[in-house]
């Protein structure tokens, strides 16, 4: 994406792009309402409506082109840092030291490394060849809190993450993709092939996420916190709700850890190995947005009616946890979706609302009123089309057998990156669904023109209404969610649509037909 350029008035123009000049960028929102002045008495309708449209177009595009300088700020800003971490790891490398000798002086050589400058043409050869290569990378290296001289840095477990493919002969099999040091992902150029995560260390802190007002979920997990505690020697987190359940049942489980405020919620990243839920995909949504940023590896256990992202099962928790705690496992990266709420009444574009991550999906509807929604969609700087129906559904891969599939858009396989745009009841027999790769950036707008308001709701929660000149800013999002296979991703994903939809399930036709003698 080209930086967008300012004229000396002011106003602001694009960049061409393959030597052609949009002829709209031109044209600033006060140069329209110049053009276009207010139609005098008597004017055909139609000429108003076309007023107020090229009045929307004007600053659509103008706010189109402020999102292309922010995205860029913000794409060269995690370039930098993972710069910084990639030239690190190979520092690190070259130190032919055992897993042993890290412990004693592992701060002060990060905190050291992170004062010398790196060279820019380096970085980028290292960036380009990693990215290229290996398409999972990891940016930066988090603290316990901000980075003073009385920090202190948090050791988490580290693994290893490679490519996985069926029969030893295989030479991916033992390719690795990069080292976690601090047991955090973030994707630079994401992959659909079947990934293994094999630990480098021993995880040692373990948070459990139970689902509400069960007896039957209560008791497992007291029994699940027991035995962690005991046979494995691990640190438990817990809800601070779950804690004092605990705490009511007995004084034993004391040593059970939970958090006091949101500032600490930020910074559990930092402290826990190893996410295990208990109850359906609504637990494993919630333990998702629980995390703003890296995600640690998630072990979904099945309690709920219905799971896609659930494969292991709780008769078997020993079992599972056992062979997940040893590794190597096979696990999912479960893509998010990064939103962004744009108020019309914002000076500029930086003036968001605070982000909102989504596993399954976002939907902006109609809400209650009883007039079709109106919503303009954009495709980074290309048109897309004008939704009228019940409502739109921005779904992330994962999301596709959620609310999207009951509003008629495909089933798809959970690792494949990509947006799916689905409208809801669209008032259009020739308006299907649509698969869009996962770089791209969706804007929604509500135009001035709308008969109503519309509502949006991210999983199926936080709703807010979007006002005419009200955008909602959708890409995706740089940290995925983690979570433990059963077998592996392909194989989990087609026993879920079977067991959970029956999908294509049907009697065998019976053969009437000529038989060999």
């Amino acid at each position: 994406m080209s930086p967008s350029k300012f004229t000396s008035t002011g106003e602001e123009t694009s960049q061409p792009e393959n030597g052609i000049i949009n002829s709209f960028s031109l044209f600033s929102e006060k140069a329209v309402d110049e053009i276009l002045q207010p139609p005098v008495q008597g004017t055909d309708d139609h000429l108003i409506e076309f007023s107020e449209a090229m009045r929307t177009v004007a600053k659509t595009l103008r706010r189109a082109a402020e999102g292309k300088a922010s995205a860029q700020a913000e794409a060269a800003e995690w370039k930098r840092r993972y710069d910084l971490e990639k030239a690190r790891n190979l520092q690190l490398e070259h130190k032919e030291q055992s897993p042993g000798e890290h412990d004693g002086d592992y701060c002060e050589a990060v905190g050291n490394f992170f004062n010398q400058p790196v060279s820019s043409n380096e970085a980028n050869k290292q960036f380009e060849k990693c990215c290229g290569e290996n398409g999972i990378c990891s940016h930066e290296v988090l603290r316990d809190g901000e980075s003073d001289s009385g920090s202190k840095m948090v050791r988490k477990a580290s693994f290893r993450l490679s490519w996985c493919c069926k029969g030893e002969q295989s030479d991916q099999h033992k390719h690795d993709i990069v080292s976690f040091e601090r047991g955090n992902i973030t994707t630079a150029g994401r992959s659909s092939r079947q990934i293994s995560l094999r630990w480098e260390s021993q995880p040692r802190t373990v948070l459990i996420l139970t689902k509400p007002n069960s007896i039957s979920v209560r008791i497992l997990c007291a029994e699940m916190v027991r035995w962690l505690r005991e046979q494995k020697k691990l640190d438990i987190y817990v809800e601070s709700r779950v804690r004092a359940e605990l705490l009511t049942e007995s004084s034993y489980f004391n040593f059970v850890q939970t958090w006091k405020d949101d500032k600490e919620i930020l910074l559990l990243h930092t402290k826990v190995d190893l996410v295990a839920t208990l109850g359906g995909d609504g637990t494993v949504l919630w333990a998702a947005s629980m995390f703003k940023g890296p995600v640690p590896p998630i072990v979904p256990f099945s309690l709920g009616s219905l799971g896609f992202m659930t494969p292991f099962h709780t008769e078997h928790y020993r079992e599972c946890l056992d062979s997940v705690l040893k590794g190597p496992i096979s696990i999912t990266l479960r893509h998010r979706l990064q939103c962004h709420v744009i108020r019309d009444a914002a000076k500029h574009e930086y003036e968001t609302e605070e982000p909102i991550l989504v596993l399954n999906e976002v939907t902006i509807d109609r809400g209650i009123s009883s007039y079709l929604t109106n919503l303009e969609c954009y495709c980074d700087n290309s048109f897309v089309t004008c939704v009228q129906g019940d409502g739109l559904i921005l779904s992330t891969t994962s999301g596709s057998t959620a609310y999207s599939l009951a509003a008629g858009g495909s089933m798809v396989h959970p690792q494949v990156p990509g947006i799916l745009f689905t409208p809801i009841c669209p008032h259009s027999l020739s308006f299907r669904p649509l698969i869009l790769p996962e770089h791209v950036t969706l804007r929604v707008q509500v135009p001035f023109n709308s008969r109503s308001h519309a509502w949006a709701s991210f999983d199926g929660k936080d709703r807010k209404q979007l006002a005419a000149g009200d955008a909602l800013v959708c890409s995706m999002a740089p940290w995925p969610v983690p979570t433990a296979c059963q077998v592996d991703s392909t194989s989990d994903f087609l026993r879920s649509i079977h067991e959970g939809l029956h999908w294509n399930l049907r009697k065998t036709q019976s053969f009437d037909g000529p038989r060999d003698s």
